[in-house]
């Protein structure tokens, strides 16, 4: 019998066209670039030609390669409908990205619907911030991402927004105009932070970051302990053990982005896209203006309309 084709190096092969490149490839199937570069080898020495080739600094397919290409669509397909036929098929797993800002309050919510979105797959959530997410989904790390803001070069569809509210503990107000305002932020890189410090800044303060922190939570911890404001997109209202500060201008709402990996079928994020616009047009709720209350001091709004304008992702 001569050699036969290996159907997981066929998957490799496969998945180098639907994520653009031996790197990506790797990190959508969990393993390392040798082992892809490995199976391709393995293929070529069954088919018995070149299958890739340099073109300067991309790699591209050989006509043999791009031959290889259909025929291993088609075998694949084969198997895995052979194999769901005889009730042996596995579920695929699909790890989704979500901001802590969107999951943090809503993620069982969050994850029952887009399980309805995705029958048949196991969804595997990872929670971290925008700028992370973005680029483990360009990478191929993961297959979908719900990110805060658009950003360059990324791409995807916007399935909702946040309203963005300035946050401190309850017995915690501004300090006079021209003193220092105590912010508590994310660690840079942060849309959000340089946002707050335009704003405040324009008001008459004098911003200085107290705590930074690297997730959600610290954020909020820090501000709970009277540490300083914060300006966060939140859901289904203020987070316990904190007040929304009406005395500091509004600053709208953010847009959320679903982004999806190269090469993912773009029929799972399309029915994730709706589902997620639906989720969260029915759990938004907005910013609502406290009563009147005895402030310590009275503020002299300025115009701030650009400082809302083009939001970097927190």
């Amino acid at each position: 019998m001569g050699a036969l084709l290996d159907l997981v190096q066929l998957r490799t092969f496969v998945a180098i066209a639907d994520c653009g490149g031996f790197g990506r490839a790797a990190a959508a199937l969990r393993t390392s670039q040798p082992t892809v570069s490995q199976h391709v080898r393995g293929l070529e020495r069954v088919v018995g030609r070149p299958l890739v080739e340099r073109a300067g600094r991309l790699t591209r397919f050989t006509p043999a390669g791009e031959t290889l290409l259909v025929e291993a669509r088609r075998l694949l397909a084969m198997h895995d409908d052979a194999m769901s036929r005889l009730g042996a098929g596995r579920p695929l797993t699909l790890t989704v990205g979500a901001i802590e800002d969107a999951a943090g309050q809503v993620l069982p919510d969050l994850l029952a619907a887009l399980l309805s979105a995705l029958p048949g797959y196991d969804v595997v959530f990872r929670l971290d911030r925008s700028p992370i997410l973005a680029e483990e989904t360009t990478r191929g790390t993961l297959d979908m991402a719900l990110i805060l803001g658009a950003m360059a070069n990324v791409g995807g569809t916007e399935v909702g927004s946040l309203p963005l509210r300035w946050l401190a503990a309850p017995g915690w107000f501004p300090p006079p105009m021209g003193a220092q305002l105590p912010l508590v932020a994310f660690q840079e890189p942060c849309g959000l932070r340089r946002q707050a410090v335009r704003v405040l800044e324009g008001l008459g303060w004098a911003v200085r970051i107290t705590t930074e922190a690297v997730n959600l939570e610290g954020v909020l911890a820090a501000a709970r302990a009277g540490l300083g404001v914060a300006l966060l997109p939140t859901a289904y209202g203020v987070p316990d053990g904190l007040r929304e500060l009406h005395e500091l201008p509004p600053q709208g709402a953010m847009g959320l982005w679903l982004v999806g990996r190269q090469g993912l079928d773009p029929a799972i994020t399309a029915n994730s896209g709706d589902i997620l616009r639906k989720f969260f047009s029915s759990v938004m709720i907005p910013s609502v203006p406290a009563p009147p209350t005895d402030r310590r001091f009275e503020l002299k709004l300025i115009d701030n309309s650009n400082c809302s304008a083009g939001v970097e992702s927190a």
